[in-house]
């Protein structure tokens, strides 16, 4: 019973938006022609076509980025609760201690196998 006003909150926004959309191409201009078509890019027309592949090195940079980002992200509870419990300091700072060491493990590994060296 506690979830019924998140459900109509819901059931409002998911209303407004499709009348909203639903509106604006009903009412909305449609003046078409081979320009308007065209994908837009910054201004440059497009060249060639759009489904050339692209180097596995831009999938991986994007990988090592968020794993790297992610485990970032546990230094900041790590730095609000370190002045927080004064008695398990050591232990936190052991710990901490090991987890960089992970990640510098991890970084190097990268480093070696070439993974960020652009050819």
């Amino acid at each position: 019973m506690s979830y019924i006003p998140v459900l109509i909150l819901m059931a409002i926004g998911l209303t407004i938006g499709g009348v909203i959309i639903i509106l604006s191409s009903l009412l909305g201009p449609k003046i078409r022609n081979r320009i308007k078509d065209q994908a837009f890019e910054c201004g440059v027309p497009p060249e060639g076509d759009a489904r050339h592949r692209f180097s596995v090195r831009f999938y991986l940079v994007a990988i090592l980025f968020l794993l790297f980002d992610v485990e970032a992200l546990f230094f900041f509870p790590f730095a609000v609760v370190y002045k927080k419990y004064l008695s398990i300091n050591q232990f936190l700072l052991i710990e901490m201690a090991f987890f960089v060491a992970i990640l510098l493990v991890g970084y190097f590994y990268v480093l070696r196998k070439g993974a960020l060296e652009w050819d």
